[in-house]
C-alpha cells in the first residue's frame, strides 16, 4: 500500500518563478492528507495531477501566510466543482476565527460544511485517527503558535500462511479472527497457536512534517525513528544568527534533529529567497545526515516497507 509524500511547495514567506509556499500532500493507502496550504496550492495540485475531491483532511501548522493563503481559494474551489462531504480543517483556534468571517461572505451557498479542529499547539496530542493512520501534533518554537504533525500508519493485521489453512482444513469464517491475533481449534480439538498460522504484517510506517521552528531538541523524542522527517531549513548555517532571531533553523541544525532522531531520510525545505543554489543546503546537510534530500517542487518521495 501506498506511504507517499509529494511536496508541492518549498519556498519561505514569498513565491518566486519557481518555488511555491509550503504545502505537501501525503498519501497513505490512498487517504490524502494536505498539510500546508500556501498561496497557489490549487495550482499545484492540479499540474501533479492530484483530485481536490481525494482531500478530506487539511493539516496546518501555523497561521503566517505563506503556510494558509491558499486556503479561502481552495475552499471555494470546491465548492464550485460540485463538494458535498464534510472538509475536515486541523490547526490553531485562530484559524476559524479568521476563516469562517470569509466563508460566511463568500461560500454561503456552498454544498458542503467546513468542519475546524482546534489543535493544541503547545502540547503533543493525538488529533486525528482512524483504521489507518494516527496523527499527533508536535509542538514547535516559532514566533507564533506552531506545531508539526506526525503520522503513524497503524499496524497491519498478521498475514496468514497460505499452507496452513489447508493443512488444518481452516473455514473461512475463522481467516479475520487468525489474522487478528486468534488461536485455531481444529474439529479434534487440538490448539493451533497464531504464530504458526500466521507471519506478522509489514512494520507500519511514518512521516514527521516539521514546520517553521528553530533548532529544539525537544522534538526528538516525539519522532525517534520516524520512517520520513521533513524540518524546515530556512537558513544556511553562514546565517545562523538570523535563523535564531527568526525562530528557524539551519540546513545543518535540520540535519542534527535527524541525526538525533535516528531518522531513516530527511527532506529540508522551507529556503529563504535569498538563497538561489538550492544544493548548497543538500551539501551542507549531508555533512551531518547523508541520507538528506531537498524538497522540490513536484517531487514524490515514497517510503517502502521494512522488515521487521
Amino acid at each position: 500500500m501506498q506511504f507517499s509524500v509529494t511536496v508541492l511547495g518549498s519556498n519561505s514567506a514569498l513565491p518566486t518563478s519557481e518555488r511555491y509556499p509550503t504545502a505537501q500532500i501525503l498519501n497513505v493507502s490512498e487517504r490524502f492528507f494536505l498539510i500546508d496550504c500556501g498561496e497557489g496550492t490549487q495550482m499545484q495540485l492540479r499540474k501533479n495531477h492530484i483530485r481536490f475531491t481525494r482531500i478530506n483532511h487539511i493539516f496546518i501548522s501555523h497561521l503566517h501566510g505563506d503556510h494558509c493563503f491558499g486556503l479561502m481559494g481552495l475552499i471555494s474551489t470546491l465548492g464550485l466543482l460540485g463538494r458535498t462531504a464534510d472538509l475536515h480543517i486541523y490547526g490553531h483556534g485562530d484559524l476559524e476565527r479568521i476563516f469562517q468571517p470569509q466563508l460566511d461572505y463568500f461560500c454561503r451557498e456552498m454544498a458542503y460544511k467546513v468542519v475546524f479542529h482546534v489543535v493544541n499547539t503547545g502540547v503533543s496530542e493525538v488529533v486525528y485517527e482512524d483504521n489507518k493512520v494516527l496523527v499527533t501534533s508536535i509542538p514547535l518554537k516559532h514566533r507564533i503558535p506552531t506545531c508539526g504533525y506526525l503520522f503513524q500508519e497503524r499496524q497491519s493485521d498478521n498475514h496468514i500462511i497460505k499452507e496452513q489453512i489447508d493443512f488444518y482444513q481452516i473455514p473461512v469464517k475463522s481467516i479475520a479472527g487468525i489474522k487478528k491475533g486468534a488461536d485455531f481449534t481444529t474439529e479434534s480439538g487440538e490448539l493451533i497457536p497464531n504464530q504458526i498460522l500466521t507471519i506478522p504484517g509489514p512494520a507500519p510506517r511514518s512521516y514527521a512534517f516539521c514546520s517553521d521552528t528553530k533548532y529544539a531538541e525537544s522534538i526528538v523524542p516525539l519522532i525517534k525513528d520516524v520512517d520520513l522527517l521533513y524540518h524546515e531549513a530556512t537558513f544556511l548555517s553562514v546565517d545562523e544568527k538570523l535563523a535564531a532571531k527568526t525562530f528557524h533553523s539551519t540546513a545543518r541544525q535540520a540535519a542534527h534533529i535527524a541525526k538525533l532522531a535516528n531518522a531513516k531520510q530527511l527532506i529540508i525545505g522551507h529556503f529563504s529567497t535569498r538563497y538561489k543554489d538550492l544544493s548548497l543546503f543538500e551539501k551542507e546537510a549531508a555533512t551531518v545526515f547523508a541520507n538528506t534530500s531537498i524538497a522540490k517542487e513536484g517531487c514524490e518521495f515514497v517510503v517502502p516497507y521494512q522488515t521487521k
